[in-house]
């Protein structure tokens, strides 16, 4: 905790940590204004997915780096810099008059989007005794599940009122707001020490930013010979990055830490349980669409069902992620993705159905996100909380970036099967939802799995 923190200064640093942290997760409001976007600038509809790679690729790629910095020079120049940016980013985006520079623009959106949620856990923890973590980071969970909810209403609104620009400008005032109150947030000093490692941090940019790329390019089979090229890229700057690691007085990361075999479950079970719970926003809108034949407004109620489960989690794991065991809270939360996701996927109970496994794959998550922030910040040395955090959300994101890829492949797989076996196009699209739901149900129930061979619920601490 900040020494001498007023609690003035702790509701308002909340309140500021909150508001940055808030215009990420409000970013689920761009995919409303995709198809105003695309006949905006005339664009082939593919083209559209440059919008999230130019954004997600940015902000997964330097988060660690962004993590490492705040540690030595203190969180709070690093999420003021962010909210300054973001103020920047959404304006240009707004105005952006080219889709070059609509681009340009979401790249530096993603940076700030770094620097804030890199140093977001870090400031909030800080502010608060650490006997409180828990509950702190539980509230964290609940701001990025309030954000994934209001998101789809929020934008659907807008771009019909003001089109797809607006979708940028209304978080202007979040960030400038959030940029203003966190100048009440406590002086934070290096607290670290040390140098910073720009070798490591380069090389941990460049590998992330070729595994997305790679993951991307999975989806364009015609393009093999770039696939192997990026596959290729993203080994040898892993193997440089280690190496890197391995020998720097202060690195970005102490890859020690992944010697315990739980702290790297920790971790893989983070991304394969994103990977599993992203089924929801990439699937059911088409099945809501083509198979439910809801409206637009009754699709959005629908898909915010789940982000709704995430923060209803948010508060509920950080009091148990305490008072029970952060490790049989996990265990819960991914043992709720498994069920969700396998309820999807058999869709017999129909649209009550989907609302139930929406939530409960909502609430899942929601567990396993505290409990992993939970056991991160307390595995890691407090010195350390920057990258600590940091490491929660990039492994969401990788978990996020996989989903889209393997998901897609595995739909896509099981609806051509259908197709060629003469089945009629609307049940080839059930079996391939169904198929690739069956697919994150079985990634979820993998981690359960190996979490009570680890003994986890067992454990005490």
């Amino acid at each position: 905790m900040i020494p001498d923190v007023t609690d003035a200064q702790r509701r308002i640093g909340t309140l500021a940590i909150c508001l940055g942290t808030l215009a990420v997760p409000l970013d689920s409001s761009v995919n409303v204004a995709f198809p105003d976007i695309v006949n905006a600038f005339h664009l082939p509809i593919p083209d559209i997915q440059w919008i999230v790679i130019a954004y997600t690729l940015t902000y997964a790629a330097l988060m660690l780096a962004c993590g490492r910095a705040g540690d030595i020079v203190g969180y709070r120049p690093i999420f003021l810099t962010g909210c300054i940016t973001g103020v920047v980013a959404f304006t240009l985006c707004a105005l952006a008059p080219t889709y070059g520079l609509l681009l340009g623009a979401r790249v530096l959106q993603g940076i700030a989007a770094a620097l804030a949620l890199s140093c977001g856990p870090a400031l909030l923890t800080a502010l608060y005794p650490e006997d409180q973590r828990t509950r702190v980071l539980g509230l964290y969970t609940l701001v990025f599940g309030v954000g994934g909810a209001l998101g789809p209403f929020v934008g659907g609104f807008l771009v019909q009122q003001w089109g797809w620009p607006a979708v940028y400008a209304f978080r202007v005032p979040i960030a400038a707001l959030a940029l203003v109150t966190g100048f009440a947030l406590p002086a934070t000093t290096a607290r670290r020490g040390g140098s910073f490692d720009v070798l490591g941090a380069t090389l941990s940019v460049a590998a992330i930013a070729a595994l997305l790329l790679a993951l991307n390019q999975l989806q364009h089979a015609e393009s093999l010979l770039l696939l192997v090229v990026l596959v290729a890229l993203f080994v040898a700057l892993t193997a440089a990055f280690i190496m890197q690691q391995r020998r720097a007085a202060h690195p970005v990361i102490d890859l020690t830490y992944f010697r315990d075999a739980d702290f790297s479950l920790l971790n893989i079970g983070q991304t394969l349980l994103n990977l599993a719970a992203f089924a929801i926003w990439l699937l059911v809108p088409f099945y809501l669409a083509r198979i439910s034949g809801l409206s637009n407004q009754a699709a959005g109620a629908m898909l915010a069902i789940a982000p709704i489960g995430v923060a209803i989690a948010g508060p509920i794991a950080g009091r148990f992620a305490g008072e029970a065991n952060a490790r049989r809270v996990a265990i819960a939360g991914a043992a709720a993705i498994a069920l969700g996701t396998f309820m999807m996927g058999s869709n017999a109970g129909g649209l009550p159905l989907i609302g139930v496994a929406a939530l409960l794959q909502g609430l899942g998550l929601g567990l396993y996100q505290v409990a992993y922030l939970d056991i991160a910040t307390a595995t890691l040395p407090v010195a350390d909380r920057g990258v600590a955090g940091s490491l929660v959300m990039m492994t969401r994101t990788l978990g996020i970036v996989m989903g889209a890829t393997v998901l897609t492949l595995a739909f896509q797989h099981f609806q051509n099967g259908a197709l060629a076996g003469g089945v009629e196009p609307r049940a080839a699209f059930v079996a391939g939802f169904a198929a690739a739901f069956d697919l994150a149900a079985a990634l979820s129930l993998s981690v359960v799995v190996a979490a009570l061979a680890r003994g986890w619920a067992k454990r005490k601490a």
